[in-house]
């Protein structure tokens, strides 16, 4: 039975490797996005099965709004995987006021996740591609770094709290299985705004990294049979151990629901 799956920053990378490989298969896809153009390439070559909305997700107005619409559309979802984040070199805050990086690969998932919680049904799964396990700190008296930003240090610790919104969601919809994915080194579209020589790493990195493509199949997998436990976390097919992070996911989930 064909699935429906909606994919944040689909329109590029690990995201749009995944829909297409979704419509190949007879899947549909919902494609969030920035891109018009590429958007658009995707909807063609996905022969009625792609679908695109343009909206900007670091923005929870347009987030909320997002879900409002695919929720109408789609009263049935099997799947969510959130791959959408962007770079930033210098502390960049949005018009809502938020600090993009948090803004976007943070609080957007948890937004997001939480509206299309209603219609994700039997079997569906979530999935927060993010890079799980790795322990950088969190400092919590600032989690929109506004002390001595660092571009790399804020893009780890947004990924540290998607484990964490991992954590919460699982105790909140215990009947959605959600899964903190890391993919590994690799080829995306590595989205952002880079200084020199940031941009340089980026592009040794694109040269020793495996393709896009290399990451669907274990996607595919996930989506496919989705794990029996509310809350895992894989490397490609590989799953890791979860540590007990269920106090510090309620006091972020504190923190942030009011955003």
């Amino acid at each position: 039975m064909a699935k429906t799956v909606v994919v944040t920053g689909g329109t590029d990378g690990i995201g749009a490797a995944l829909v297409r490989a979704l419509a190949e298969r007879g899947d549909r896809a919902v494609v969030l996005g920035r891109n018009r153009e590429r958007g658009a390439r995707l909807v063609r070559e996905g022969a009625g099965l792609v679908s695109f909305l343009e909206t900007d997700l670091s923005l929870m107005s347009n987030t909320r709004e997002a879900a409002k619409e695919i929720a109408a559309t789609h009263p049935a979802i099997d799947g969510l995987v959130f791959c959408a984040r962007f770079f930033q070199t210098h502390r960049t805050v949005t018009a809502e006021g938020l600090e993009h990086n948090f803004a976007l690969f943070y609080l957007s998932r948890a937004v997001l996740g939480e509206g299309l919680a209603g219609v994700l049904g039997d079997h569906a799964v979530v999935i927060n591609v993010a890079g799980p396990g790795h322990d950088t700190p969190i400092a919590w008296d600032d989690l929109q770094s506004t002390r001595h930003y660092d571009g790399v240090r804020a893009m780890f610790q947004a990924g540290r709290l998607n484990d964490l919104l991992g954590v919460d969601f699982a105790a909140k919809h215990p009947g959605i299985a959600y899964v903190l994915f890391h993919p590994g080194t690799t080829a995306t579209g590595f989205a952002g705004d880079y200084d020199p020589a940031t941009a340089a790493f980026i592009e040794q990195q694109k040269a020793q990294a495996k393709p896009a493509t290399d990451v669907v199949p274990p996607l595919l997998a996930l989506l496919d049979g989705p794990p029996r436990n509310s809350l895992s976390a894989f490397h490609l097919r590989t799953e890791l151990t979860m540590r007990d992070d269920s106090a510090d996911a309620a006091r972020l989930a504190r923190l942030t629901s009011s955003r």
